[in-house]
């Protein structure tokens, strides 16, 4: 080891000695350098998002060629399974992709309804309310609970929160039995385990963290002078975050819960685990749905033909996925960019 250090060491040196010249500027040849370092590492970002985009594409194109894609977009029955061999074409209807986004869009909606108050209320109380040592120890401990992996979520929704949901709605139901709401009584008592609200309510949970952390930078962005204008006014703390406070990061949390809401369609393991596999079009958050991700996951498991409507099926909803969230991320810039507010 240290020979072989030596020697590099002498051939650097040679190296070194035979570039030196009167009118060489090392200052920017290392300036050229690191430029160019930097460079190829954004080339690297940027070319594996066009390879990611051009392979969901292609891999589209050959599934809108064997199914219409009007049926895979407006198809409201989803049966991929009808498809298996190389040779068949799926039939109208077994591509419609309908039930897949409305069942990401009921959990993603539960999600928002649990992460949004709950992340912005504890963020306002960082932000305002909490001393210094409560910050010190509440911040971190948020900032773990989001270093929690999903599968983790996953077990708590399918161990815990489901059958808690099934006890809770199943006892309501044997309530209702035999009076006025019998028949809801008869539908309360055969919830199960999985379905929608368990998913979307764990995830949630999971994205208070996100929201909450966002949300308190936001928050901590505001000058100082904005409150002590207010206080000097005469407006109480209560006042001065509802009129004052919330509006000025108003553009802010609401592009951070436009990214919370492009997590929570992406999330795949908790509503794997949570919410089941069922393609059901439907609004009801007791019922067993499925989404996006977790078909496409489906759809890729085990040894498939790339030359199959139900493999390339998984590329469409990607690219489809991927054009809402695109589209998602692009609202929440413009509303920070339309509203945000100059401060000196």
């Amino acid at each position: 080891g240290g020979v072989a250090a030596l020697i590099a060491a002498v051939l650097g040196g040679l190296f070194v000695f035979t570039r030196i010249r009167p009118d060489l500027r090392a200052r920017n040849k290392v300036e050229g350098w690191i430029t160019g370092v930097l460079f190829a590492c954004s080339a690297v970002a940027v070319l594996t998002t066009v390879g990611i985009i051009f392979s969901l594409v292609i891999d589209s194109l050959r599934f809108f060629s064997m199914v219409p894609i009007t049926e895979f977009l407006f198809g409201t029955k989803w049966s991929p399974q009808i498809a298996i061999r190389a040779d068949q074409v799926g039939s109208s209807g077994a591509f419609g992709a309908v039930p897949l986004f409305a069942g990401t869009f009921l959990i993603m909606t539960i999600a928002m309804a649990v992460a949004a108050p709950i992340g912005l209320f504890s963020a306002v109380y960082l932000s305002e309310y909490s001393g210094k040592k409560t910050r010190a120890l509440v911040k971190p401990a948020l900032e773990v609970l989001a270093g929690v992996p999903t599968v983790v979520y996953g077990f708590f929704a399918a161990l815990t929160v489901g059958p808690a949901l099934r006890v809770f709605f199943n006892g309501i139901g044997e309530m209702l039995i035999g009076g006025p709401f019998n028949d809801l009584g008869l539908y309360l008592s055969l919830v199960q385990n999985q379905m929608a609200l368990v998913a979307g309510a764990v995830m949630g949970i999971m994205l208070i963290p996100f929201v909450s952390s966002l949300s308190d930078d936001i928050l901590n962005a505001v000058p100082q002078s904005l409150r002590d204008g207010s206080y000097a006014m005469g407006a109480t703390k209560s006042e001065t975050i509802k009129k004052v406070l919330l509006p000025a990061a108003l553009p802010g949390v609401a592009g951070a819960l436009l990214l919370a809401v492009s997590r929570a369609i992406g999330e795949t393991m908790i509503v794997t685990m949570a919410a089941g596999l069922a393609a059901k079009l439907t609004l009801n958050p007791l019922e067993t749905v499925t989404t996006v991700t977790v078909q496409i996951v489906t759809l890729l498991t085990g040894d498939q033909e790339f030359n199959s409507p139900k493999t390339l099926a998984a590329f469409g909803l990607g690219l489809t996925l991927f054009v809402v969230t695109l589209l998602l991320n692009i609202v929440a810039m413009r509303i920070v960019q339309a509203y945000r507010e100059q401060y000196d």
